[in-house]
């Protein structure tokens, strides 16, 4: 019997780890209605692509369609700039990028 983890298990722990150290990770932070569904203010997580930090953030909350609902309306920056209708797989992000999403705001 081999000591060795299955295919793909270490290289998910290794992910995990990076996350929750802030290691290569992003930044998430969320904004008034997206803070409140996210629970909380930031989180760190790793992904290349936007799409891939968007479902990573979802994959915390298994079943919390509220939440995907929610950042389904963000307006979304990636350090200052906004991402407006590109495409979320092709908005390339580096470690220690800052991801932000902005639910519509009303007022004035």
């Amino acid at each position: 019997m081999s000591d060795e983890s299955p295919e793909g298990v270490a290289e998910e722990n290794d992910v995990t780890l990076a996350a929750a150290s802030g290691r290569d990770g992003v930044t998430v932070r969320y904004w008034a209605a997206a803070r409140a569904a996210a629970g909380v203010e930031t989180e760190t997580v790793v992904g290349a692509t936007l799409a891939e930090v968007e479902a990573a953030v979802v994959r915390r909350r298994p079943g919390d369609r509220r939440f995907s609902d929610v950042l389904g309306i963000c307006s979304v920056l990636v350090g200052e700039v906004p991402v407006g209708g590109r495409d979320h797989a092709d908005v390339a992000l580096e470690p220690g990028s800052l991801v932000e999403f902005l639910p519509p705001f009303a007022g004035g």
